[in-house]
């Protein structure tokens, strides 16, 4: 069974930096796409970035603005989410997943996708 865990979400200010890690077990991260999905207070979950395996593929979210950078070391089944010059609007939970179907597609975001169990991203003076 696939289980995905995120970690590095905090309290950062306006203008400053997180990395997020998303961390695979029961499979390897190198056969799958890995989404990063946030869900900000009040709103509906929505997906941020999309990284492939093998190919050099990444997705952003037309919000990012080139403030994201998507990246995954296979050797530690880890996938990550750098994020730059971040602002209030950015706060929420992050969460990755995989497609709960094709592992070679970017997540859908729907409950039959593998999900973590989220990180908090707080961005506030």
């Amino acid at each position: 069974q696939l289980q995905l865990v995120e970690s590095g979400g905090g309290l950062v200010q306006p203008g400053g930096s997180l990395r997020l890690s998303c961390v695979v077990s029961g499979g390897r991260s190198q056969d799958y796409y890995i989404t990063w999905f946030r869900q900000a207070p009040g709103k509906e979950r929505e997906g941020v970035s999309c990284i492939g395996n093998r190919n050099g593929f990444t997705h952003y979210a037309a919000f990012d603005g080139g403030r994201y950078t998507v990246s995954r070391d296979d050797a530690k089944n880890t996938v990550y989410l750098q994020m730059r010059n971040m602002k209030s609007e950015d706060t929420g939970v992050y969460y990755c997943a995989i497609h709960g179907t094709f592992a070679t597609r970017c997540a859908k975001g729907a409950s039959d996708d593998y999900w973590g169990q989220g990180t908090q991203v707080i961005v506030s003076s």
